[in-house]
């Protein structure tokens, strides 16, 4: 069984397309008896970091501190699962807030990361991860006109936790009419086409 945690970070959704092209891409991709767990961080909110957590965090408290509720359940839910799959818009050349709040919660010293004298060391066993990013405009290749951070952060942000096997897709001209979503689609699917399989065989 491969247990795969769906991340679905966007305003539409089960309607989006990225969501749609993620449960595609893994049902065609020959995964036998796949678990999905899905989070949409939009419908079901996490709740915000508050002082408790920020107090927890700088104060030596025990791991299962109730302050630490809900980053401990996020990290262990990542734990549990072989391949993370996450889908996104780009929000102001950026992750959304919803996205961002996750990583606030499982980015945590002395849980999913140790601080050494060179920089952060993981402690997130590493898991073949795919990033849907869906944008309005372009924020790769040719007709790019914007800068695209999401990119170099999350990429950054994972791989401070361990996680550097790590495959971005792009969707973007979405606001261009139903020829432009469809040819995005074709070529976000085609590249998923090509890396599932590799992962599974990896897993």
């Amino acid at each position: 069984m491969t247990r795969i945690l769906l991340l679905n970070s966007g305003p539409h959704s089960d309607a989006s397309h990225g969501y749609r092209l993620a449960m595609e891409a893994i049902a065609a991709s020959g995964i036998d008896n796949a678990q999905i767990t899905e989070r949409d961080l939009v419908k079901s909110p996490i709740p915000p970091i508050g002082r408790d957590y920020a107090i927890a965090l700088t104060s030596q408290t025990a791991p299962d501190a109730k302050a630490f509720e809900w980053s401990e359940r996020l990290i262990a839910e990542l734990e549990q699962h072989d391949m993370l799959f996450i889908v996104t818009p780009m929000h102001n050349f950026t992750v959304p807030a919803a996205l961002k709040l996750w990583l606030d919660h499982v980015i945590r010293i002395n849980r999913s990361f140790h601080a050494t004298p060179q920089g952060k060391v993981g402690l997130i066993k590493d898991r073949p991860t795919f990033v849907l990013v869906s944008s309005g405009g372009f924020h790769v290749g040719e007709r790019a006109k914007q800068a695209d951070f999401l990119t170099p952060y999350l990429r950054y942000a994972l791989a401070s936790i361990g996680i550097s096997d790590v495959h971005f897709f792009p969707l973007q001209g979405l606001v261009f009419g139903p020829e432009a979503v469809a040819q995005a689609v074709r070529e976000a699917r085609q590249q998923l086409s090509g890396k599932l399989p590799l992962a599974i065989v990896c897993l």
